[in-house]
């Protein structure tokens, strides 16, 4: 004779919601071209998807950065130092407004990778004020000894874009910095003082 498990009665086994009769959360945004058919869904995931890409880029920057002995943001300076070289000189002006930092931070870094060998202040010959920032052989050395291993992992990384793909992309993500930086202040503004 087999034993057979007694059912529950329904109204013993836990509440069942219908999802059309539980109120919709606020939206987390109004404008129209954000919202698909009146719902913010979309957006959300755009935004929990954005986050998700940024967190694992800094975990692939701080590999990068940890595989020649640096911090993330040491990395980024210097290769961003050796990149902006290429079009000419670089100040610390330049290279902060290029990586949207203060340029006090970009001071603090470049010191710092100033103090291990890596990057080196000269005088700008037109203009004594100024100071141009210069990666050192010991610091080329290392970015080097990087690129094989660097290439092989953006390749990785960024190989579902195709070129048309990587130019909308960094029109898009321009705007979407330029326009944070003005939610930035307007959340600051609107914070309870």
């Amino acid at each position: 004779m087999s034993r057979s498990r007694a059912v529950p009665p329904a109204s013993a086994s836990a509440p069942h919601r219908s999802k059309s009769k539980l109120p919709a959360p606020p939206l987390t945004t109004s404008r129209g071209a954000l919202l698909v058919n009146g719902s913010d869904q979309a957006f959300r995931q755009l935004v929990h998807t954005l986050l998700a890409f940024l967190a694992r880029h800094d975990t692939v920057r701080d590999g990068h950065a940890a595989a020649i002995g640096l911090s993330g943001i040491e990395y980024t300076v210097l290769i961003s130092v050796q990149s902006l070289s290429a079009e000419g000189q670089v100040s610390v002006r330049e290279l902060a407004a290029h990586l949207h930092l203060s340029g006090a931070f970009v001071t603090t870094v470049s010191n710092k990778l100033q103090q291990m060998g890596l990057l080196d202040k000269l005088t700008d010959p037109e203009d004594r004020r100024r100071l141009r920032l210069v990666v050192t052989g010991e610091g080329e050395a290392l970015l080097a000894r990087l690129a094989p291993i660097q290439r092989q992992v953006n390749d990785v990384q960024f190989d579902c874009l195709g070129a048309g793909d990587l130019g909308r992309l960094l029109a898009s993500v321009d705007k979407l910095v330029e326009s944070s930086d003005k939610a930035i202040a307007l959340q600051k503004y609107l914070a309870p003082r």
